[in-house]
């Protein structure tokens, strides 16, 4: 079950940096992350406020369950974790075609399954080997067709933007499998309600902060913001994606590793909209790469099954 979420996120992961890319063309970066964060809390919010005074939701996975300090701290580290990871995300997306950002965050998985070899002592088998070698050479060659736009990985200011989201989205990974693993497994053993709900507030909070310190102040020194449709894009298919993801690590026998590799697949989902919606270019070159992508998905899907 929790392979089947985690195909179905990488989907909606894959609109959600469609959306993304759409709504930072020549846009500010900080008030469309701040409407993004906001977006996302109204969406959660009715189901905190139902969960603590109702009992409509018991039962469900939509519950949220109350907790303290105890359980807070570990989504504030996650928030804080994230919203870095966003910040480096939306800067290096805005100036970079989206089929160069896309095989560039799908290095993630890599760096998350070195963790979890480190970390939970994780082990792949054969067929799922394969697959991480397909998906891996598959990610190399789409980043070398970027050099062929001209674009420089080695000088490129935006480029280390991108890598620095996609070490922050691995370290993410990570503290998930962390924070949602039972206890008996060595985990801390949050629901994936709590902790979804609850961060998107926090990081609101934070990006509210920074909305009125670094940007107000400044706006007419920066690029000015403008309202695009898509930004309520992004909120509704980041929640659905990552509520997903969160349901997919609360199985007990979910692997990380599998799950954010799995989920680096919306690079094809991506690569079609930056065909079809943004006209990006060398895409001949880039197709062969793909396909190699899916098929080491499907060696994923059948080393797991």
């Amino acid at each position: 079950m929790w392979l089947v979420l985690a195909f179905f996120s990488s989907a909606l992961l894959g609109c959600y940096d469609s959306f993304k890319k759409k709504a930072l063309e020549s846009n500010a970066v900080i008030p469309v992350l701040f409407l993004n964060t906001l977006f996302s809390s109204l969406i959660f919010l009715p189901l905190i406020i139902l969960s603590a005074n109702t009992d409509i939701l018991d039962g469900t996975i939509f519950h949220v369950e109350s907790g303290g300090w105890d359980v807070h701290k570990y989504i504030v580290l996650k928030s804080i974790i994230v919203l870095s990871s966003w910040l480096f995300g939306y800067i290096g997306m805005k100036h970079l075609p989206l089929t160069i950002v896309g095989p560039i965050n799908a290095t993630r998985p890599v760096m998350v399954l070195v963790g979890a070899f480190l970390v939970f002592g994780e082990r792949l088998n054969l067929y799922q080997w394969i697959g991480v070698v397909l998906a891996i050479a598959s990610f190399y060659l789409l980043s070398r067709s970027g050099k062929k736009e001209g674009i420089d990985f080695k000088r490129d200011k935006w480029i280390y933007s991108i890598v620095i989201a996609a070490l922050l989205g691995a370290l993410s990974g990570l503290y998930d499998r962390y924070i949602l693993a039972p206890r008996e497994s060595g985990g801390v053993g949050l629901d994936h309600m709590v902790v979804q709900s609850w961060y998107n507030i926090y990081q609101c909070f934070m990006m509210g902060v920074m909305l009125f310190i670094l940007w107000l102040p400044k706006k007419g020194e920066s690029t000015r913001f403008r309202w695009d449709w898509a930004i309520i894009g992004i909120s509704i298919f980041l929640s659905a994606a990552d509520f997903v993801y969160f349901y997919a690590l609360s199985f007990p026998d979910a692997m990380i590793s599998v799950v954010s590799m799995i989920r680096r697949g919306s690079v094809v989902v991506s690569f079609l909209f930056g065909a079809l919606l943004f006209h990006e270019k060398n895409l001949k070159s880039k197709v062969v790469d793909l396909v190699l992508v899916l098929l080491g998905l499907i060696f994923l899907y059948i080393g797991s099954s």
